[in-house]
């Protein structure tokens, strides 16, 4: 005698009532996540880190990348050797960042331009589908990747290649945009002293100061109160 089995949801709703059925490949990467450090790095272990989001608004993603240099001069490349992360976040973060740390450090690394072109769609498609009421999660990793880049874009004098999307520069110079302050008081920085060391913003450009300053006013009554 056959028994009708009804397949269970892994989450149900206590309002909606509503499933959420998370794949075999999700669950794997939640339990047993790739590249995760739960240690802060040594000193020149990595070549930059990137940081996106507070404890405070909820989810924490912090990420760390090595990067390799092959070639020389014009037509070097730059590979993403390394990729390690840490999350105050859901399972959904967790296992978008375990995937996408695989994504760029398997078969000897991706290309950092490659990389860069990764979407939050193609996470999801090597996840096999996220609930849609978490597909913001996989947007975290992909933020606090470009964070980790354009800190190394700085740390290298690359100042050219420094990502901007939908945000308003404030120096000029160094291509430093007002996300990027936000970011720093997020991080930490207090005053305009907290800010230009980790931003070097406004050294060489004097005139952007006042603007700066505003800024961290507001982003530190936003989130501190």
């Amino acid at each position: 005698m056959k028994r009708n089995i009804k397949k269970s949801k892994d989450v149900l709703s206590n309002k909606t009532n509503e499933g959420w059925v998370y794949s075999s490949t999700v669950k794997k990467h939640f339990f047993k996540p790739k590249n995760l450090f739960l240690k802060d790095p040594k000193n020149g272990e990595f070549d930059a880190e990137g940081q996106v989001g507070s404890p405070q608004c909820g989810d924490v993603m912090k990420i760390w990348i090595k990067i390799q240099k092959t070639g020389r001069g014009r037509v070097s490349t730059e590979i993403i050797k390394k990729l390690k992360w840490r999350t105050f976040g859901c399972a959904s973060a967790i296992a978008s960042t375990s995937m996408f740390s695989v994504m760029v450090t398997e078969k000897g690394g991706m290309k950092l331009d490659d990389a860069l072109k990764i979407r939050p769609q193609d996470i999801m498609q090597r996840l096999h589908g996220l609930p849609a009421r978490k597909v913001h999660c996989s947007v975290l990793c992909d933020k606090a990747f470009r964070q980790a880049v354009n800190n190394y874009f700085r740390n290298t004098k690359q100042y050219n290649r420094i990502i901007v999307d939908g945000a308003k520069v404030i120096d000029k110079n160094l291509n430093i945009t007002d996300k990027d302050i936000e970011d720093a008081v997020l991080d930490g920085a207090k005053t305009l002293l907290d800010v230009q060391k980790k931003l070097k913003v406004g050294v060489g450009d004097p005139s952007a100061i006042p603007e700066i300053e505003q800024l961290i006013k507001f982003y530190n009554e936003k989130y501190y109160g």
